[in-house]
């Protein structure tokens, strides 16, 4: 079998693609709508950023798999969905709206973090590592900041 290259990935990384390209379209969905659910306008443009971010990362995936000649994934998934309109549903009725969406944007945070740990574990030394590494970072690191805020927020 030839050497995997990113222009030529075995069927198993293109799948592991799909999956996190379809987490990262959830956790863009999901803070665009924690944005417009919070009043802290400073908090709102941090959350859009963060969306924007999960969108480039869907996005450059999205290239890849593109590159492979299989069509990507568009589409966040149906749990996902649920999950934003339960958040909907809990900043109602919450006293403390902000701290309740940032509690429920740091369980998702968990989600996409262990969705690259296991892309990055099921799949070790793909050709698309590098990119894996660097994006699992990046999520890490938002993973990190948005725990900050909700505890921040902690009455």
């Amino acid at each position: 079998m030839a050497t995997e290259t990113k222009l030529n990935l075995k069927q198993s990384t293109i799948e592991k693609l799909q999956d996190l390209i379809q987490v990262n379209i959830d956790s863009a969905k999901g803070f665009n709508e924690a944005a417009d659910n919070v009043d802290d306008t400073i908090l709102s443009e941090k959350l859009r950023q963060v969306a924007n971010e999960r969108q480039r990362q869907a996005t450059e995936l999205q290239d890849y798999v593109c590159a492979n000649n299989e069509e990507p994934r568009r589409e966040g998934s149906y749990a996902a969905s649920m999950h934003r309109t339960w958040m909907d549903i809990r900043a109602m009725f919450s006293s403390n709206d902000t701290y309740a969406i940032m509690a429920e944007a740091e369980r998702g945070e968990d989600k996409i973090k262990e969705a690259y740990e296991d892309a990055l574990k099921d799949e070790p030394g793909t050709a698309m590592n590098d990119v894996l590494l660097r994006q699992y970072e990046d999520v890490k690191s938002i993973h990190d900041s948005v725990r900050d805020i909700r505890d921040s927020l902690k009455s």
